[in-house]
């Protein structure tokens, strides 16, 4: 296809690679340029207007053009537009912004470590369990189970939790320590005349099989979607999470749960987690935090966690992690207005 000279379609294909995308045809179909939003819908470079009933990518979860968030996030700028959370810096809109999530969260927990992305918080979980069974003395506990079909990022690690094939192909992964277990779609996947709860109960022999021929001592962590998103909206079965919890308690495993998408009232409470009845140990949030307004990302981690931080960080020193923009000045005042709108 030709473009007009110096058209954003022109300079798009010129200079951008685009994520999720068929590059090929990209090159040859030119990109869909989106130019403005307000409430639930977009618009593009002809004028045409569509409602975003996918609300981006599961995230802008308050519409488009919010004055009151642009007032919020233009002040912070003004006042001050950057610092970070390394060696003892702090500000107001990331302390205030963990009390919040820390006061609102769906099991007791007892501090908030802040990224930028779903995948980076997610990535993030995986290191604290490292970490953290590190600190207790066994690290032999690397290998991280997580389900097939699910999506936890595209980051290294993220995409390895991840059971989707085509995240990756090309790539060589997933990374080794990384495990898959049988997701949990009763209407494609159970077997004639199998309730849910027999199907659940299927799927939690599965993954004690899996602990079982790993060896649970080689076990750091299990993560899970309240509800899988990206691998088909699949909403857990009957009994699903009760027996699934059971087992990670019986070999002493860490249960993250990843909240990017469910969070902030995707299953109709606040948290999937409350939706569901799990008792997580550390949960990953993202997306909906800041109604995708500014890019931010947290991992709430529970007292048994911080405990061993603690621990391993009076024999170490600092505690080697950190982002450049974790816990922005702007994202977080953003974020805390959102959590505002939410209540």
């Amino acid at each position: 296809m030709s473009y007009i000279p110096n058209s954003i379609e022109a300079r798009d294909v010129a200079t951008l690679v685009h994520m999720q995308t068929n590059l090929r045809k990209h090159q040859e179909e030119g990109p869909h340029v989106i130019t403005r939003g307000q409430g639930c819908r977009v618009f593009d470079d002809t004028g045409r207007d569509y409602i975003d009933a996918v609300a981006g990518l599961w995230c802008a979860s308050l519409g488009f053009g919010s004055e009151r968030l642009a007032q919020v996030a233009a002040e912070q700028m003004r006042t001050l537009g950057y610092y970070h959370l390394y060696r003892h810096r702090s500000h107001e809109p990331a302390v205030a912004l963990a009390e919040t999530l820390l006061k609102i969260a769906p099991v007791p927990m007892a501090r908030v470590v802040f990224q930028c992305s779903g995948s980076e918080a997610n990535d993030t979980a995986v290191k604290l369990a490292w970490y953290y069974w590190n600190a207790l003395g066994q690290p032999r506990r690397t290998k991280i189970i997580a389900r097939q079909m699910a999506y936890h990022g595209s980051t290294c690690a993220a995409v390895s939790l991840s059971g989707k094939p085509d995240m990756h192909a090309g790539f060589g992964l997933p990374f080794a320590p990384f495990k898959h277990t049988e997701f949990p779609h009763y209407y494609r996947r159970h077997k004639p005349g199998e309730t849910e709860d027999q199907f659940s109960a299927r799927m939690a022999e599965a993954l004690e099989a899996l602990i079982q021929t790993e060896g649970a001592d080689t076990i750091a962590a299990f993560f899970a979607e309240p509800v899988m998103g990206a691998g088909g909206a699949i909403v857990p079965p009957q009994g699903y999470f009760e027996k699934v919890q059971a087992v990670l308690r019986k070999y002493d495993i860490l249960f993250v749960a990843d909240e990017v998408i469910c969070g902030f009232a995707r299953t109709g409470e606040m948290w999937g987690s409350q939706t569901y009845a799990l008792r997580p140990d550390m949960i990953t949030s993202a997306k909906a935090l800041s109604a995708a307004m500014q890019p931010i990302s947290a991992v709430l981690i529970s007292e048994r966690i911080h405990e061993a931080m603690l621990a391993q960080s009076d024999r170490l020193g600092n505690f080697a992690h950190g982002f450049t923009y974790a816990g922005h000045p702007v994202a977080a005042a953003v974020a805390l207005e959102v959590q505002k709108i939410y209540a």
